[in-house]
């Protein structure tokens, strides 16, 4: 039972934050029409047996995102969401088809001001659970890369499969932002020190999502950045595109991959398209808090922090 109790810690740290800091607690539906377009992101799906339907086909969220974008449109200020989503496909020491996020927005902020705030929250609830913590070290992916001699942006695309498969990968098929990951995953994460903390921003413009694009030390990168505790990806953060037509744009592309993977065709979701040129200027993250729960009492297995997760034998 002491998962339970920690847990019931943790969420009630994470409350008290954002009451501290001014940002409403709300809940989006788990259950759409529209899916997540994200070729590395399989959705599950259901069958809805009413009438009313005009598309029987519903989507388990991934993440509360488009919802949350929708709300801020229409003028609801800084809010958050904990909750759970749902990744088909995704299971081990890390992973879990069913996980319960965190994602908040800041109207206004830029990715570092999200930063501080993240780090804020962090550090809160850290002190909470008496886990010593360190600086978090903020750098740019591309001087990440070039700690194993990598340029992300000036390296072929021959010499990026190249270096994938030192790692142990099978090339044939990557894009360039796969073999990337593959680096990143096997070869760099890894050696990150197990105390440490560190802010990774500014990513290739090929793994924006729903993040801005903007040119820096002439090359175009994608306003986002992830949060590393040791070698835990706990957080993922955009400063939110609000261009719809750049955005249907992207989803096209993501439909064209999945399409040549063989993977399902979520729909577009419309209304989070109409809803985006109405969205304020902000910055957003969203931080899984099995993997928080996880880094707070030191665990390598998500079974230490969910005893009744998901059971695929």
């Amino acid at each position: 039972m002491a998962a339970y109790a920690e847990r019931a810690h943790l969420l009630a740290e994470v409350r008290a934050y954002f009451a501290a800091t001014g940002a409403m607690e709300v809940a989006t539906p788990i259950l759409s029409a529209a899916g997540n377009t994200d070729p590395n992101i399989e959705s599950f799906r259901t069958h809805y047996a009413g009438r009313e339907a005009g598309n029987a086909t519903r989507w388990l969220r991934t993440s509360p995102e488009f919802a949350l974008k929708r709300l801020l449109a229409q003028g609801l200020g800084d809010c958050y969401e904990l909750g759970p989503v749902f990744r088909n496909g995704e299971f081990g020491r890390r992973h879990n088809p069913e996980f319960t996020m965190l994602e908040w927005y800041r109207v206004g902020a830029d990715l570092g001001a999200l930063m501080d705030d993240v780090e804020a929250l962090i550090r809160r609830i850290a002190g909470a659970f008496d886990k010593p913590m360190a600086s978090i070290e903020r750098i740019s992916y591309r001087k990440l890369f070039a700690t194993v001699g990598i340029d992300p942006w000036r390296d072929s695309d021959e010499a990026l499969l190249a270096a994938a498969a030192r790692c142990g990968i099978d090339p044939a098929g990557l894009s360039r932002d796969d073999a990337l990951d593959v680096i990143r995953s096997h070869r760099i994460e890894p050696e990150f020190d197990p105390a440490g903390a560190r802010f990774v921003y500014h990513f290739p413009p090929g793994q924006a999502a729903l993040a801005r694009i903007e040119r820096v030390d002439n090359c175009d990168v994608a306003l986002r950045f992830e949060l590393y505790l040791g070698s835990l990806e706990i957080a993922n953060a955009y400063d939110e595109l609000r261009d719809s037509d750049e955005q249907r744009q992207r989803f096209a592309r993501d439909l064209q991959l999945r399409s040549e993977r063989g993977l399902s065709a979520p729909a577009c979701d419309e209304r989070l398209l109409a809803a985006l040129p109405n969205m304020p200027p902000c910055s957003g993250v969203a931080l899984g808090i099995d993997r928080l729960h996880q880094w707070l009492i030191g665990s390598r297995d998500l079974a230490d922090v969910a005893p009744l997760r998901f059971d695929l034998a």
